[in-house]
This record gives C-alpha cells, structure tokens and sequence, in this order.
C-alpha cells in the first residue's frame, strides 16, 4: 500500500472513529441498522458497500463455519461490509443470559443495552456453556471467486465501540492461571443461567471514558482508578474450515479464528489462506483493548461496529505474503509485518513462527536464511499473543522501515 494511500485510510479511519466515539459521549448505542443483510445503503449506510446485522440467522453461537455451510451473503471481491459484531460478554450463561439484567447491576439503564444482544441470548440458539466456545459467530461471507488455494485479504477499515462499557472475565479453569483464579471455592450445585452466581466466575465491568480528549477503559474505582487507552479490534476472523462437524469456536488455526492479535486494528491487514469455494469468511470476539498473553482469559470484551474490504488474491499475487503457498495466517501493519505460530505447545509455536518468518524474510525479501535468523535474533520481537485459547499463539514483529533499502 503505497504511503499516501495509507494516510487517507488513517485519516478516514480517525473521522469513523471520532464521529462513533462522540456519539457515545452523547449517551448514544450504535443500535442494529436492519435485520438482514443487505446493501449498505438499504441500511442508510454511505462508509461501505454491505451491511450484517448480528441476529439469529447470521450468527452460530460458539462454533465455526464448517465445508457444508451455507453463505449468509456474497460479495465481489474488493467489497467493504459493515459488521455490527456483539460481545458475548453479558449474555452467556455464567451471566444469567440477561443483558439488561446483568449490565443494569452495574448502573447500565435498558436503552444502552443493544437489541441485537437482547434478541440472541433469548433466542433458541442452542449454546452449551460447558462445551461450545462462548463467541458470538457472524457469517459465512462468501466472496466472488474465491477458491482453495487463493488467499483472502482482509483489510480493516474501521472498529467502532457500539456501546461506552465492556468485560473482563476470570473463569474457573481457564485463563494462564487456571485452579489459581479466581480465588474462591469454585462452581456450586445448579450454577445455571439462572442461578449464574453459583459458577463464581469473576466479570470486571469496565466503562470507557472520554478524559482529555482520549477514550481510555478505566478499571477499578475512584479511589484506585486504572485507566488504559483503548485500541479495539476483532478477536476472531477467519475462512471457513475444511471439515465437517461443528468446530469449536475457541481454538485457532490456519484458517484464522480466534488468534487475539492485539495489532489487528485499524488499518492493518489479515491474509488467510482459502479452504473452501468462496472462502466463508466469519468474523466475532470484538474487544476494545487487549494485552498480550489476555491472562485472565479475556480481553476488555465490547461490542464494534466493524468495516472490513474482503479481495481475492490469486495464486502468484505479488500481495501474497509469500511466493509458494500461504500455509497459515500472516497479518500486516503500516509498520510490521507479522507472521504467526499456533499450536497447544507454546513452544512448537515459537518453532513455528520463527520458521514463517525465516520464510517470509527468503521469499519475499530475498534475504538468505542464515542472515534472516540472525536478523531476527538481533532486532525482531516475538510476542505471545494468547495462551487462554487451548492452541496457544506467538506472534512476530519485523520492522519495515529495517528493510527501506532492500528490494521486495
């Protein structure tokens, strides 16, 4: 993307952002615009090209889109769609299943909780808390000619806060520290959506507020007030997985999912390698700020209003991260390039995202193999991005503006 490009899309970015943000300040939700998708401007929406609204016919609670699942809408190539995506936080059942419920004992009056999460958790979707992932699941997208082997660009273009409130969530036997937090004595007899006080999980509700021109997530209270800038972006993205079943929606993998990179932000980009015709793209797990590693279990969980441009690329596209085959997920900043390692062992996936690297650094940079490590010992940083997720992630930074003189 050439520099003059990226500062428009910054620019853009900063007036959707601002514009959202300065609606909230004014006690405002970004409420559904519809309840089906549709071309963005049935839904009186001029920033995109298509609208998905979260309801229960676009969404599945806690599992993926598998090679038998049928689009919720298709798009061309290079379309922008608008995803108003909804945090589970707040209507699963530990919670009692009840957003205005739950989020009114933390002073949150009804007309700030969005109908769209009302509408999902008393639905008849089906949600199994002690085995589904928690994610609400918006999609499949299909996009026009997308075929195994192709790789699916995903350009992120806006994520906008839908509401001024998110959640971090401790739960019994998850998180880094599983069997140590929360420190209490554990799920009761009859914890259930409704008696969710017998789980003992601990949920933190967490206001953003505007101070001094900034919105930051403030945690605690005013007497040990904790204030940190909030970056949202989108937890779970991904092309649909070929195999049949119905995969769970907390693990990633090469297809993407739910690898909480915290970089995925506003302007940055997600290449993923095409499983099946179409690609099935499918997005969920919106957060407003996130640290990497998310020890507790979960990031500050909020729900985003979040545009996204979905293209094609084709095999041989000088915009593939590589020049063989794209084996895995590979995202991109206007300042890094980021290879990824997945794998239940954070060790293999240290192995793995050195080796992606190594591979990026030779196929497209022309750096031989030796000096690549070696560059990437001296001057690239590996960060663990999760280890909450059961297959636990790491992700690399390569520095661009290290590689200004070299030729792609």
């Amino acid at each position: 993307m050439a520099l003059t490009q990226v500062r428009h899309l910054r620019w853009l970015v900063g007036v959707v952002l601002c514009f959202s943000l300065r609606v909230m300040a004014q006690n405002a939700v970004l409420q559904p615009l519809g309840d089906k998708p549709v071309a963005a401007k049935q839904a009186k929406l001029s920033s995109a090209d298509y609208y998905v609204p979260a309801t229960p016919d676009t969404v599945r609670w806690g599992h993926l889109p598998n090679n038998e699942a049928k689009p919720i809408l298709s798009v061309p190539s290079g379309a922008m769609v608008t995803f108003d995506t909804i945090s589970h936080e707040g209507i699963l059942e530990d919670q009692g299943r009840d957003p205005v419920k739950y989020f009114g004992t933390f002073g949150v009056t009804p007309d700030q909780v969005l109908n769209d999460a009302r509408a999902i958790a008393a639905s008849s979707l089906a949600h199994d808390f002690a085995k589904d992932g928690p994610h609400i699941i918006i999609g499949p997208v299909a996009v026009d000619e997308a075929q195994p082997g192709d790789v699916l660009k995903v350009e992120m273009i806006s994520l906008a806060p839908r509401v001024p409130y998110g959640v971090i969530t401790n739960r019994h036997g998850k998180g880094a520290l599983p069997g140590e937090f929360p420190e209490n004595p554990g799920p009761q007899p009859g914890a259930s959506a409704a008696s969710p006080q017998l789980y003992n999980n601990v949920s933190k509700f967490v206001p953003i507020k505007l101070i001094n021109g900034k919105w930051y997530a403030v945690l605690g209270d005013q007497q040990a007030e904790i204030r940190f800038p909030i970056a949202p972006f989108m937890g779970t993205m991904g092309v649909a997985l070929n195999i049949s079943g119905r995969p769970n929606s907390i693990p990633p993998g090469d297809y993407g999912g739910n690898m909480d990179i915290r970089y995925l932000t506003e302007g940055s980009t997600l290449y993923l390698p095409v499983q099946v015709a179409g690609g099935m793209f499918f997005l969920g797990d919106p957060h407003f700020v996130q640290g990497n590693g998310e020890v507790a279990l979960t990031a500050v969980e909020g729900s985003l209003r979040t545009t996204v441009r979905l293209s094609v690329l084709k095999p041989g596209d000088p915009g593939i991260p590589a020049k063989s085959r794209l084996a895995g997920p590979f995202a991109e900043t206007a300042e890094y390039w980021i290879p990824i390692g997945l794998d239940p062992d954070l060790n293999e996936a240290m192995k793995k995202v050195t080796r992606e690297a190594v591979r990026f650094l030779s196929e497209k940079l022309g750096v031989d193999r030796a000096t690549a490590l070696a560059y990437l010992s001296a001057a690239a940083d590996f960060e663990v991005s999760q280890v909450v997720d059961r297959t636990k992630g790491i992700h690399g930074l390569i520095r661009k503006q290290d590689f200004s003189r070299s030729k792609p």
